[in-house]
């Protein structure tokens, strides 16, 4: 069973940066792929960015093109997401998720198909 945890949220000023981790225990990190999720109050869960098993595909979705970045190490089993040039609209619990599967765009930006989840951790941008 793989179980996932993440760290790094803040709270950050406007204009700043972190980077989050997402941490996998149990079978199967390696061999998933990784998204990262965010939920705002009062609003539905979305995708931030996914990554394949091997790191070698992303994807982003457009409102964090150029200001985050995703990897993976798959040695420390670990997935990182880089966040830079925060603003008040990225607020919002952070998830990471994993499955065993094919890469493709369309499979990992939605939630639904994941398998395993963590708990999330808080971003809160403001000054």
């Amino acid at each position: 069973q793989l179980q996932l945890e993440e760290s790094g949220g803040a709270l950050v000023q406007p204009g700043g940066s972190l980077r989050l981790s997402c941490a996998g225990s149990g079978v199967g990190l390696g061999s998933s792929v990784i998204g990262w999720f965010r939920q705002a109050p009062g609003k539905e869960r979305e995708v931030v960015s996914c990554i394949s098993q091997a790191g070698g595909l992303t994807y982003y979705t457009d409102s964090v093109k150029g200001r985050f970045t995703i990897s993976r190490d798959n040695e420390k089993r670990t997935v990182y997401l880089q966040m830079n040039s925060l603003n008040a609209e990225d607020t919002a619990i952070y998830y990471c998720a994993a499955r065993v599967g094919l890469f493709q765009n369309s499979d990992c930006s939605r939630a639904p198909w994941y398998m395993h989840w963590g708990q999330g951790t808080q971003v809160t941008v403001s000054s």
